[in-house]
Order: structure tokens, then C-alpha cells, then sequence
């Protein structure tokens, strides 16, 4: 990503290359120590905070956005009227994992909710999933149509 001379971030295809313990430094032993116990409320509003700065106008944006991000490589595992359940793979998060007891990833979530939600033009919320012993997270999203969004 880089700057485009305003507050936004451009997304690049620029390889790069980023430290596995500075991320982790900062997602999961700075930002729970400032944030307390309401650290995972937090990081949801959070993400959908960053989803709005980054509205996307499609699911293969959203992949993109997420690998971009080095959040993992995201993938739509199944759809249904109201209802997409999708799983995120990443070596970091077997580490985020192994690491510690409690995991969430609701920065995730809160950004998924957000774009579907953008996309739908519905309220919509996302439940993480988390897979203890497996590289993946799979976060279910789910929108309501009666919910319509006013614009």
C-alpha cells in the first residue's frame, strides 16, 4: 500500500515482506494491553471503521484487500440468500493460535460485515469461527434485507 498524497492508502501489488513478531507485537500484546477487556468489541468496530475508509464493490476486492493487508488469503467457502460463510488461511494465524488462550478475530470480522453490508445494501453482522489445530478462521456473515440501509 502506499500513500496517495491524501489520509488513504492505495492498494499495490508491490511484493513485500512483513515481520511476523512485529505484527504480532503490536495485534496481540500491545493493542490487547491498551484496549483491556473490551479488546474484541473494539477490533470489530475497528475493522468496520477501516471498511468504510475502504469500500469495496466486490468479494474478489475484498480477497484482494485481505491478502493485501497480510491478513491471509480469503476464500468463499459457501453462499445462500442471506448468508456467506467464508474462511481465512494464513501461516500467522496458526502462531496466533499456538500463542495464546484466547484468539479472536474480530478485526476480520468487523471489515467483512462492513463490506457485505456496503455490498448488500442490508444490515450485516459476522460471526467468527475460529479452528483451534488448522490454519484457518472461517467467519460466517449474514445480512437482513428487511434491514435495508438508508443512504
Amino acid at each position: 500500500m502506499k500513500e496517495n498524497g491524501s489520509d488513504e492508502l492505495i492498494l499495490s501489488d508491490e511484493p513485500r515482506n512483513i515481520s511476523i513478531f512485529g505484527y504480532e507485537l503490536i495485534r496481540e500484546v500491545l493493542l490487547p494491553d491498551i484496549l483491556g477487556k473490551d479488546t474484541p468489541e473494539i477490533l470489530y468496530w475497528a475493522g468496520k471503521r477501516l471498511a468504510r475508509k475502504y469500500s469495496l464493490k466486490t468479494i474478489d476486492e475484498i480477497i484482494h484487500f485481505f491478502s493485501q493487508a497480510a491478513w491471509g488469503d480469503l476464500t468463499i467457502k459457501s453462499e445462500k440468500k442471506d448468508e456467506l460463510e467464508f474462511e481465512l488461511i494464513s501461516p500467522l494465524l496458526v502462531s496466533r493460535v499456538k500463542s495464546k488462550a484466547e484468539h479472536f478475530f474480530q478485526l476480520e470480522a468487523g471489515f467483512l460485515a462492513q463490506q457485505i453490508e456496503y455490498q448488500k445494501e442490508a444490515v450485516a453482522e459476522t460471526f467468527e469461527h475460529p479452528v483451534k489445530h488448522a490454519q484457518n478462521v472461517l467467519f460466517t456473515v449474514k445480512w437482513d434485507k428487511r434491514d435495508k440501509l438508508e443512504k
